[in-house]
């Protein structure tokens, strides 16, 4: 099992947020890869944890064919831009952006006085030119949902449930003592919380990747799951 530790990378950052690279993959990022950071598996080749200042923002930006999910761990975000204008993340929400052949623009906004934790993933569409689209999901405690990914809806596509996508992003909210499984080549991050995954004793702010998982919580974890196929 391949492990990634917070404290194994630098830290850099811009705008208001401060964050550190545990995904860049050579295919987007070419020679300005992180030399630390690992690769991705399927099309997830991004995958940042940050930390917004107080009323720190990123400033306006655009993304174009490339889906942008945002996981928040702790505190909140205020959401600016081309899709879902005002939209307020908070604390265990996710929300997942389809940039298409349209693209979009936005700024993320700390609005608060204290620091916030904030983990962002890309993920490369299976199929260029598809129309930009936003998604926002609120795993509950003790459940683990599927935030993103699965087969192509032909009928009313921006009635699906979830964007297209032969890889798949779950998020795990886990109470001390539940266990985690998964199937074939994964890559799971700890956001918070800690536990056994394979034998091997895991913190937050953690990246790992294996063929098959077993993973105990020691305590109330959040974790997100990357893996691929049509489930």
């Amino acid at each position: 099992m391949q492990i990634l530790r917070y404290e194994d990378l630098p830290q850099g950052g811009f705008a208001g947020l401060l964050e550190r690279q545990f995904v860049t993959d050579f295919r987007v990022f070419g020679a300005r890869k992180k030399p630390l950071a690992a690769n991705g598996i399927g099309n997830f080749v991004y995958l940042a944890d940050a930390s917004f200042q107080p009323h720190g923002e990123t400033g306006m930006h655009p993304h174009r064919e490339i889906d942008v999910i945002s996981v928040m761990v702790d505190g909140r975000v205020q959401h600016e831009g081309s899709l879902e204008n005002g939209q307020n993340l908070e604390a265990g929400m996710v929300q997942v952006q389809r940039a298409g052949a349209e693209g979009f623009t936005h700024n993320e906004i700390n609005p608060d006085e204290s620091v916030n934790h904030m983990i962002q993933l890309w993920v490369l569409p299976d199929e260029a030119g598809q129309p930009a689209g936003y998604r926002v999901y609120s795993p509950k405690i003790g459940d683990r949902m599927k935030v993103y990914g699965g087969p192509k809806v032909d009928k009313n596509p921006g009635q699906a449930e979830h964007f297209d996508s032969k890889t798949l992003i779950d998020v795990a909210m886990v109470n001390s003592g539940q266990t985690v499984e998964q199937d074939g080549e994964f890559m799971a991050y700890i956001t918070r919380g800690s536990g056994i995954a394979n034998g091997r004793e895991v913190g937050s702010q953690t990246l790992i990747r294996d063929t098959g998982l077993e993973f105990k919580a020691n305590s109330e974890t959040q974790m997100i799951l990357i893996y691929t196929g049509q489930q």
